[in-house]
């Protein structure tokens, strides 16, 4: 891993910030020092100063590429299982995923909360509240992973038995999952600080550690499997090791070169009023995320009852499938990072423009992912698997999935900006709607009627249109531009 590499030093507009406050009497000289201070580190991009577009696609690209080498674990992780184990194991890995994402889909969701304070406070120049919480968000996801990690090795036997899981496969998936959870913390840590760093405007730094990590995780998956015969246990310590190395770098680097994210548990201290206001717009998102995991969950429920041919081609397609939505959800964060700084920095006039911007993007992304999976989607079932029936039915999914990825790019999107503000809770009542009133229920009429397996398939975008017309109704009624927690120029007493 390339961890000598420092990013360069990016320079803000001081000048031009100064002079808008000089115009607006926002900022207190301790404000404007903050302001200084925050120009000069490592990697960290003001986005209220400058052309809002391209502001918004030099912070994506860096995620894109480090979304798309994050999917590449659970993508090497299949080919190795499905190539070298069998569609039994590729089955076990692939249910596996969504009960992870289930396990630690409540905290990821509070973790954005802290995301969009730290976004907020950097945009309000506001250095020591930036500090806080970091520090409260590291405390907060060092214990709930130990919580978590516990909590769902003893519970990973019963969650099986409850989605119908073939008897044949829990055996491999409980050794996967376990070994998994028990190296969680330093996934929650490497993807806390990374949060952190995509917060005060650096997406470049993860990327750089996320792509040892990924190289390493795909030299220990083809030692452990092919050489070692290690089966599925091998698949899960490769990524807990490959995990452990990344946060363990990072944190090397970040207190050797960085001037605001530093890890050390002597020095961290627990701010309980930067903690209420992340909570605030947290747990909102956390339940979003809970109650989607679970609607995963669901799906696979339905899909375990067609057998296992139908569980291993959507664990194959949905590897593919999460590739092919990187490009709207890296805008998409890109986007939230873009609007809680300029809330923060009370520029809400910048957020249409940086709206507008970005869906002309994603459309441009989605249009092309959708013609090479609707025309290539068999071919690229073939990098998991040699059963036909597996195949066919993974085509079938790509082939109807693909042709509707412009529908979740601009539900993504429209999301970011109202996550962005702060605004989480009716948005989360839009994610549980689309997905539990329209997607489950959708998804277990069609495969028990007429269309079998692709009834479940065509449930996904059924979903997909109607959260993405709701969250646009939502966003022009405005009331996004209320919700901001930190206003420009105020501090916390």
């Amino acid at each position: 891993m390339a961890l000598s590499i420092v990013p360069t030093f990016l320079r803000s507009s001081v000048t031009s910030h100064t002079a808008a406050c000089d115009r607006t009497n926002c900022c207190s000289r301790k404000g404007t020092k903050d302001s200084r201070i925050l120009a000069t580190f490592a990697g960290m991009k003001d986005l209220s100063v400058g052309n809002e577009g391209r502001l918004i696609l030099k912070f994506a690209i860096p995620m894109l590429l480090g979304n798309v080498f994050q999917q590449m674990y659970n993508v090497v992780d299949s080919v190795v299982v499905g190539k070298f184990i069998g569609k039994e194991a590729l089955a076990a890995v692939g249910t596996s995923s969504p009960i992870i994402f289930l396990l630690v889909s409540f905290i990821i969701g509070v973790t954005m909360g802290f995301t969009i304070v730290v976004s907020q406070y950097f945009g309000a120049k506001q250095l020591e509240n930036v500090k806080k919480a970091i520090n409260t968000l590291y405390i907060f996801m060092f214990f709930t992973s130990l919580v978590v990690s516990a909590a769902g090795i003893v519970l990973s036997r019963y969650i099986f038995r409850m989605i119908d899981l073939d008897p044949a496969i829990v055996p491999q998936a409980m050794i996967f999952l376990n070994i998994f959870l028990a190296g969680l913390v330093f996934l929650f840590g490497y993807n806390g600080t990374s949060a952190i760093l995509r917060g005060l405007g650096d997406s470049k730094t993860p990327l750089y550690f996320l792509m040892g990590s990924v190289g390493l995780n795909i030299i220990l998956d083809l030692i452990f499997v092919p050489v070692f015969h290690w089966g599925v246990a091998g698949v899960a310590i490769a990524t807990v090791i490959s995990e452990a190395c990344a946060f363990i770098s990072q944190i090397y680097y970040l207190n050797k070169y960085h001037k605001v994210v530093k890890f050390s548990f002597r020095n961290l201290k627990f701010d309980h009023e930067i903690f209420i206001k992340s909570i605030r717009i947290g747990l909102p998102t956390g339940f979003q995320q809970t109650f989607v995991a679970a609607g995963m969950v669901a799906l696979y429920w339905i899909v375990n009852q067609h057998g296992i041919d139908a569980n291993a081609a959507y664990s194959a397609a949905g590897r593919i499938d999460s590739f092919a939505a990187m490009p709207a959800m890296s805008f998409a964060i890109a986007l939230s990072t873009f609007v809680g700084q300029n809330m923060g920095a009370n520029r809400p006039d910048r957020v249409k423009a940086g709206l507008r911007a970005t869906l002309i993007m994603t459309t441009i992304f989605s249009l092309f992912i959708s013609l090479v999976t609707v025309l290539f989607g068999r071919m690229l079932m073939r990098m998991f698997t040699n059963d036909p029936v597996v195949i066919e039915l993974g085509g079938d999914y790509l082939r109807i999935i693909g042709s509707f990825y412009i529908l979740f790019s601009y539900m993504f999107v429209i999301n970011g900006v109202l996550r962005g503000a702060g605004d989480t809770l009716i948005p989360m009542f839009i994610s549980l709607f689309s997905l539990w009133i329209i997607r489950i229920p959708v998804a277990y009429f069609l495969s028990h009627t007429v269309l079998g397996v692709n009834g479940i398939w065509w449930s996904i975008p059924a979903g997909w249109f109607t959260g993405m017309v709701l969250y646009y109704i939502y966003y022009k009624m405005g009331r996004w531009k209320k919700k901001a927690v930190v206003k420009y120029g105020t501090e916390i007493k």
